[in-house]
């Protein structure tokens, strides 16, 4: 059979995701940014090259950075040039091994051959799309658990924000603020929860509230996260705000445009949020 025809089998193909303990880092197109900014020796050129918007390309250059246990790029300024963006030795160096297991991926699957269609085909296309899943999530924290205590039946979980040890998510030798998930004893135990356990909590940005006045005395099981209004984007009936959280954490929230009206960059704000809104993910 021809592996072109709709109807007759199809050759796999893989696609690379390089990860620290707590998340993603390099992905094709993150790749693909890195070796463009490489060549371009500028973001925005780069960007226009991969194509990606500038926004995606500095929030992916952003993340990376992040995540990573060294940065990834150097800004330069002034000179000839008008300044630019440059890789750093250790991001050269990611690229070249994320180019060398793709090619060897890609090697295993071409022994594997083409995918039947026989009953089994659907079993396998299916694993194949879960284990690419994404998340919408705005926010996406690297965390390590500090304590679990029992509230009214279910488990409040304590996370740190980065890692002092390895700098991941906030500058070496520091703390990030702290973060609270509320979820049920069997979540707890399915995902092995337990203090120095490194997991990755989610926040959905519409879930985020913004207040200039914090409460003194938060209700158990909600968030209340010091912050600095940094980025503000007004849409048609929300408005993306974004807050430096300090540690190198940043928080996106998605207001009505009503209660943002209020806000500049530079203004401290409160990001208020529940429990039981933070999703956790475990890795290994």
């Amino acid at each position: 059979m021809n592996p072109s025809d709709p109807a007759g089998p199809s050759s796999l193909t893989g696609r690379l995701t390089l990860q620290t303990p707590l998340g993603a880092v390099l992905s094709e197109s993150r790749i693909r940014l890195l070796e463009a900014i490489d060549r371009c020796g500028s973001l925005n050129r780069a960007a226009r090259e991969v194509p990606l918007s500038y926004k995606a390309a500095w929030e992916a250059l952003d993340t990376m950075n992040r995540l990573a246990p060294e940065p990834l790029v150097e800004r330069l300024t002034g000179g000839r040039g008008g300044g630019g963006t440059r890789l750093t030795g250790y991001a050269r160096q990611l690229v070249r091994l994320h180019r060398a297991m793709e090619s060897s991926q890609q090697d295993i699957l071409d022994r594997i051959g083409p995918v039947p269609d026989d009953a089994d085909a659907p079993t396998l296309r299916a694993l194949i799309r879960r284990l690419g899943m994404r998340t919408s999530a705005r926010n996406q924290f690297a965390t390590r658990v500090t304590a679990l205590s029992e509230r009214g039946g279910l488990v409040d979980v304590r996370l740190q924000l980065g890692d002092p040890e390895t700098g991941i998510g906030g500058t070496s030798g520091t703390r990030g603020p702290t973060l609270l998930a509320t979820i049920t004893p069997e979540s707890a135990e399915l995902l092995g929860l337990a203090p120095g356990r490194e997991v990755w909590a989610l926040v959905k940005a519409p879930a985020v509230r913004l207040v200039v006045r914090p409460a003194r005395r938060p209700p158990p099981g909600r968030n209340q996260l010091a912050g600095r209004v940094v980025q503000l984007r007004p849409g048609a009936t929300r408005t993306a705000v974004t807050l430096d959280l300090g540690g190198g954490e940043a928080l996106h929230a998605a207001v009505p445009a009503q209660a943002a009206a209020a806000l500049q960059p530079g203004d401290a704000a409160w990001a208020v949020f529940d429990g039981d809104q933070v999703v956790l993910l475990t890795f290994g």
